[in-house]
């Protein structure tokens, strides 16, 4: 029998720390065959992205993208994440699709954040103040949980409104002297030209880069990218689609030898000195939104 996993259901048995040592152990198995598609009409799109991993399943997650929705008073963006087992194929689970994109997404950047950034990292800031920047509020809270957070967001308006909702967070009204101040950067925007500076940066930093995801998108400079050690989540997902990472390389300002590993080799996703800067690049992937439903439809089933 299929199982159906609401979002506020799903969520209640949650944890990030737990998630990430999922999507570790998703890493140990074999390495995933991924794929996406994408069907027009006009400004419409139905996107589908599908990961197999042996050991763990088939995923297909759906998301239809109308940008007229909203004049309509119809939210943007809708899907589903379909989960299907192992042994033989059968669909096991339909999952919120909200509710894996939200966990997927955060707890990418905080299996890396576990890792590369100092343990003693005390003031996080965060670059965005939509619906991701708060998730990773959640989910750095959960790694950090004696850290003070600030949030920048370019419309300070909306910043402001994020802070209303979440205890102790405060707002920076200067970006280069808030990025200078944090010992985590994690940043979630939408934009184009990079709004994140390498001379900003400050040694012994982790900068956690989420927002862009297509090839003309960068959120950081060159600058930046040729001061750090430069991590990714999957070098499939990363290095020729998104901007962050296409654009530099086929610039030559880094080369692909300095992308120093992605989560198949996660023994190397370590911090060689309190003083370098460590940079990360989620660009998120089919195989992370599978590890994701199956770590969420066994904490489901589980009660």
């Amino acid at each position: 029998m299929t199982t159906i996993i609401p979002f506020a259901e799903g969520e209640a048995n949650l944890d990030w720390l737990k998630l990430t040592d999922a999507l570790a152990a998703g890493h140990d198995l074999p390495k995933a065959e991924i794929s996406d598609s994408f069907l027009y009409r006009g400004k419409d799109t139905l996107l589908q992205r599908q990961a197999w991993i042996d050991g763990l399943g088939i995923g297909v997650k759906s998301a239809t993208v109308f940008p007229g929705n909203p004049t309509q008073g119809v939210p943007m963006i809708h899907g589903g994440m379909t989960l299907y087992d192992d042994a033989h194929g059968i669909l096991e689970a339909l999952i919120d699709f909200h509710l894996v994109t939200k966990w997927k997404t955060a707890g990418d950047s905080l299996l890396a954040a576990r890792r590369l950034a100092r343990p003693d990292s005390r003031k996080i800031l965060i670059v965005g103040a939509g619906t991701v920047g708060r998730s990773l509020h959640a989910a750095y809270t959960a790694a950090f949980p004696d850290a003070a957070f600030t949030v920048w967001n370019r419309t300070p308006a909306n910043a402001d409104k994020m802070a209303a909702k979440i205890d102790g967070l405060s707002v920076a009204t200067d970006l280069e002297t808030a990025v200078g101040e944090a010992d985590i950067v994690t940043s979630a925007t939408m934009s184009t030209e990079p709004t994140l500076r390498g001379d900003w940066l400050q040694p012994g930093q982790h900068v956690d880069l989420i927002g862009a995801y297509r090839p003309d998108m960068r959120e950081i400079d060159d600058a930046a990218l040729t001061r750090a050690r430069i991590f990714v989540d999957s070098y499939a997902t990363t290095l020729d689609h998104i901007g962050e990472m296409k654009i530099p390389l086929a610039n030559g300002v880094i080369a692909r030898e300095d992308i120093v590993a992605d989560y198949y080799s996660l023994t190397d996703f370590t911090r060689q000195s309190d003083d370098e800067i460590t940079l990360f690049k989620n660009g998120g992937g089919a195989h992370l939104d599978l590890m994701t439903s199956r770590y969420i439809l066994d904490q489901f089933q589980a009660g």
